[in-house]
């Protein structure tokens, strides 16, 4: 109890400090840095309004037990009444403070950058990496957040052997969403190519990553290792006469991205910043919680990018997620980006792993 109160009032005092800060003329000409303060200040006015709360019932407490002491038995019976109510406020109040203390990951605030590609199962597996697409899409639709779609490769039969987009909210926040989404789905239909009308199984792996701006995550342009080459694609046929298209290496990972979709090479070099930014701080962050023996905390299950998370059963009309055993029987509406169950099983997973780890 004295660590919890410690905490929120440690809370409390960085509250006051961001109000201090946000006043200083060079925070206020600054709007990068002032947009930064703000969402920390709001995440922390929960918190600290609990915390005065809690300090507000531990006076009152106080004062009973002092009227307690009092020989007039009509006070004492007001002492015991007025105890008794404070403790049942305290000890509900404790309980949403809990949930207030989870650890708060930074990346939750930021935009997303997707990526899809078909996997198990040849044409059918690229057809349902362009379902996918399409159910985030409506999702994103139904959040009001915008959809933009960085690079693709079409497969044959229609879908997509790869796909990478961005899907960005006005206050962001859409990787605290969408971050649980990360690895691999499997489908099991009968493909419209299916003469004998047999079921098959194929898979198609998502990845996402926090869309992280240039000011929050910085690589060393000496590590990149960038080449223009002309593009194959879309984006008018005056761009196959330049070398619109852009691939970087990052040397010391080896991630590499290819861009081509823009129609000029400034906007495809801009762009595959954008996803190699976001792939090596997402490799980084990574590699710093496996050393700290917290690998993938902010995953459910394994956290594995080849875990498989996900089973989409059409003939069952059934969708399973694998790591938190639920089962949802309404799979079109699923494909129509209805994802608010899904995401709120996982997310309450989540706050009940991380009160446990945290022993609050």
């Amino acid at each position: 109890m004295d660590a919890v109160k410690e905490k929120l009032a440690e809370m409390a005092g960085r509250y006051d400090e961001i109000a201090r800060e946000m006043m200083q003329d060079d925070i206020v000409s600054d709007p990068a840095k002032l947009t930064k303060l703000s969402k920390e200040q709001a995440r922390l006015e929960a918190p600290v309004q609990a915390y005065h709360q809690l300090c507000d019932l531990d006076e009152r407490l106080q004062q009973a037990d002092e009227m307690a002491k009092e020989e007039d038995p009509e006070l004492k019976e007001m002492a015991a009444s007025e105890k008794e109510e404070c403790e049942k406020q305290k000890e509900e109040l404790l309980a949403h403070i809990q949930k207030l203390l989870i650890p708060h990951d930074p990346s939750d605030d930021c935009n997303a950058i997707m990526e899809i590609r078909g996997g198990a199962g040849g044409d059918e597996g690229n057809i349902f990496a362009g379902d996918l697409f399409r159910m985030y899409s409506r999702y994103a639709e139904s959040q009001g957040w915008k959809v933009q779609v960085m690079e693709a490769s079409e497969g044959e039969a229609g879908g997509f052997s790869q796909i990478v987009f961005s899907i960005k909210a006005k206050d962001g926040g859409v990787y605290g969403s969408l971050k649980w989404e990360s690895g691999v789905h499997r489908v099991q239909r009968v493909p419209k190519t299916e003469s004998q009308g047999r079921i098959q199984t194929s898979t198609a792996t998502v990845y996402c990553y926090p869309e992280v701006e240039k000011s929050d995550f910085e690589i060393d342009p000496n590590d990149l290792e960038i080449e223009t080459h002309r593009s194959s694609g879309a984006g008018g046929q005056h761009i196959n006469k330049t070398d619109s298209a852009v691939r970087i290496v990052h040397k010391p990972t080896g991630i590499t991205v290819n861009c081509q979709e823009g129609r000029s090479q400034i906007e495809n070099r801009e762009t595959a910043m954008a996803i190699i930014r976001s792939r090596v701080y997402e490799y980084e962050r990574e590699k710093e919680e496996a050393k700290a023996g917290a690998l993938r905390k902010a995953k459910i299950g394994t956290g594995d990018r080849s875990e498989k998370i996900r089973t989409y059963n059409y003939p069952q009309n059934r969708v399973t997620d694998h790591r938190i055993g639920l089962t949802i029987t309404q799979l079109d509406r699923i494909m129509e980006g209805k994802l608010d169950g899904i995401i709120a099983g996982l997310k309450a997973e989540e706050e009940k792993r991380l009160l446990q780890e945290a022993k609050l």
